[in-house]
């Protein structure tokens, strides 16, 4: 058989890289404002996580009852993963966007 070159395989991802180019990019050159965008972003995403985590949770509960005490305990434990996760990235991104403002009023 004959060998395809692997630069076929990245030819469909390069209208996304083309594409999500240009917003970061823009964040960028922002600066500390882009900083903080990009911090309002993290903790968008934390929360999102946080709130898969206790869907999948809760849909567990209501569709299959109240499994045994191992299953429940799994399932509270990688709930409480998730949820941890995504207070770390909650964390993170309050972080980003105090560290902006800082620059913002002090450096700028």
């Amino acid at each position: 058989m004959r060998r395809q070159s692997e630069t076929l395989l990245l030819v469909p991802l390069l209208p996304i890289f083309l594409v999500g180019m240009f917003p970061m990019f823009l964040i960028a050159l922002l600066g500390f404002f882009g900083l903080a965008l990009f911090g309002v972003l993290v903790v968008c995403v934390g929360l999102a996580s946080s709130n898969e985590a206790h869907d999948a949770f809760n849909h567990d509960v209501i569709v299959h009852g109240y499994a045994r005490g191992t299953e429940r305990a799994t399932q509270a434990s990688n709930m409480r993963l998730a949820a941890r996760l995504g207070l770390r990235l909650e964390a993170v991104g309050a972080a980003m966007i105090v560290a902006s403002g800082i620059g913002l009023f002090y450096v700028g």
